[in-house]
């Protein structure tokens, strides 16, 4: 992924996406939604990382349910 920004609205909704394949209670998911939630600036930058840690497979799969 490069450095793209994410609207809030679009976390919540990878979020969402997250805890169908990964559960809700997975760490991502739930910086994700917290993320979204708050908007600031140290909760995007763990959600990004913890997104970018996720299986490649988990990823496209997430991103995917957005292009739907």
């Amino acid at each position: 992924m490069d450095e793209t920004t994410i609207d809030r609205a679009a976390m919540g909704r990878l979020a969402k996406a997250l805890a169908f394949i990964c559960g809700p209670s997975h760490p991502t998911t739930v910086a994700l939604k917290t993320a979204s939630e708050t908007g600031t600036d140290k909760d995007i930058k763990v959600a990004r990382a913890l997104f970018l840690k996720l299986k490649p497979g988990d990823r496209r799969s997430a991103l995917a349910m957005l292009a739907d």
